[in-house]
């Protein structure tokens, strides 16, 4: 099974732990903001500000966990089951909000009907990150200022190196870029993508995809890996008789 993140990290843990041999082929490498982080600098020294601390992704929530640790009285918002265990890791805290459909929308949707008066809120994320959730806290009255945490770049790995993958486990539309621009169209039999969003990137690439993980997190997206496993080898099963 090929991951393509930075690290292999826990995705590879998962994977290992249920019995796949993980390849890694890394497509994107996080690097500090264009601006060497002054902005994210200047916002964290003034936490006290907001009522609110949310992140978007694990290496976000890594470069803001120190701070948040600081601030008891702020609450920590997180898209996702791995990006808050990040982020409980970087902050020694408990994480306030989980969506349960853990993208961007799942998030705005949570907050606001867990939200009964304006809050002040701090996304922190990638230079990438489309303005879903900002935009939907705005429209329902909240104090949003968004600051880029990290930027991706990609990597140009060796064009081989996917060579006897049995599957591709995509976490991020910027691997999907990446994986374009290294390997065209071409990609091992199964293709999994970790939610919609993921997903209509790879379509817009002109890559197909076999399967979009129901739970947008990393169990979520080998549970649905094991599921094609399953149901292919059972179809497989049903021709030999």
């Amino acid at each position: 099974m090929l991951v393509t993140r930075e690290r292999p990290g826990e995705l590879a843990a998962i994977l290992e732990t249920r019995g796949a041999t993980v390849m890694h082929v890394a497509l994107i490498a996080v690097t500090d903001a264009a601006d060497g982080g002054r902005a994210l600098r200047h916002e964290l020294s003034r936490l006290e500000h907001y009522d609110w601390l949310v992140v978007t992704s694990p290496a976000g929530a890594e470069r803001v966990g120190d701070a948040a640790r600081e601030i008891p009285d702020l609450r920590l918002g997180a898209v996702g089951t791995a990006t808050a265990h990040s982020f409980e890791q970087s902050s020694g805290r408990t994480i306030d909000l989980i969506p349960a459909v853990q993208r961007a929308e799942g998030l705005a949707e949570a907050f606001i009907a867990n939200a009964s008066t304006p809050q002040r809120v701090l996304i922190a994320q990638a230079d990438i990150a489309a303005p879903t959730l900002a935009d939907a806290l705005r429209r329902a009255g909240h104090a949003v200022t968004t600051v880029t945490a990290y930027q991706t770049v990609a990597c140009r790995p060796d064009p081989d190196a996917a060579q006897g993958a049995d599957a591709v486990l995509f976490t991020s539309g910027s691997a999907v870029e990446s994986w374009s621009r290294a390997f065209g169209t071409s990609t091992p039999p199964l293709v999994v993508a970790i939610g919609p969003t993921t997903a209509a990137t790879a379509h817009r690439f002109g890559l197909k995809v076999s399967a979009v993980a129901a739970d947008h997190s990393l169990v979520g997206l080998v549970t649905e890996l094991e599921r094609v496993l399953a149901a292919k080898g059972g179809a497989q099963s049903g021709r030999s008789r």
